[in-house]
């Protein structure tokens, strides 16, 4: 009987556990931040911040904040087309219209004031051009570096019904040590587009419990930028 006793007080454990640190997961999957559906793009803006997007819509604050160049394109999906982009039904069903890019500049990036540990990772699409995402401890890309990922050029395989050279999307992540405040997405502006961005876990998205002590580097990952010499089609 005893012996019931402390595999349930076991058990209960591992539960409790794991309910924590799958609570303490966020995914960013840039759904909403657009008012209308199909549409171009919107300033991602105070959208996960407890302000509104330069659409004046609303999600969820979790104390993420982004620079005006940080955009929330429109996906296209089977018979919709606003975008040379699109998830082409990869992944969550509930995020396959919108994703992060950027127009100006060589980067994006986002800050999380109270920070973030364990892990980070994202969704992206860059057929032909790479780029780079780097999480720094300090907000607004300074500080140590706690991570730093070269993301080479991906595949446009996906069908003709999602019209769309930027599909499908790769999933890429790392964990590390530390607690991280931003982290800069790199690229050529207009050929990278960035979804499903996750923190406390090294692959994107909540479809599993994290495993803090594990690295995932999917497709891409430490390699060199490749494909430039490619023809070069735009994200919009």
């Amino acid at each position: 009987m005893k012996r019931l006793l402390l595999a349930g007080v076991a058990a209960a454990a591992i539960v409790g556990i794991n309910a924590t640190a799958q609570a303490a997961v966020v995914v960013l999957d840039f759904e909403g931040v657009n008012a209308s559906y199909p549409s171009g793009y919107a300033q991602v803006q105070g959208f996960y911040n407890g302000g509104t997007s330069s659409d004046s819509t609303s999600g969820t604050n979790f104390g993420v904040s982004f620079p005006d160049n940080a955009l929330a394109i429109c996906l296209n999906t089977p018979g919709t087309g606003c975008s040379n982009t699109s998830r082409g039904g990869q992944g969550d069903p509930g995020s396959q219209l919108g994703g992060l890019f950027f127009l100006s500049g060589t980067s994006t990036y986002l800050n999380v004031a109270a920070g973030f540990d364990t892990g980070f990772s994202f969704l992206y699409a860059a057929p032909t051009v790479g780029g780079s995402v780097t999480v720094y401890d300090g907000l607004d890309g300074t500080g140590n570096i706690l991570a730093n990922l070269v993301l080479t050029t991906t595949a446009s395989t996906c069908d003709g019904s999602y019209g769309a050279s930027y599909c499908p999307f790769v999933p890429v992540g790392v964990a590390f040590a530390g607690t991280a405040k931003s982290i800069d997405f790199g690229g050529v502006a207009n050929f990278i587009v960035f979804d499903d961005v996750t923190f406390g876990r090294d692959t994107p998205g909540l479809d599993t419990v994290p495993e803090p002590t594990t690295l995932a580097l999917f497709g891409a990952g430490l390699a060199g930028l490749g494909g430039l010499a490619r023809r070069r089609r735009k994200v919009a």
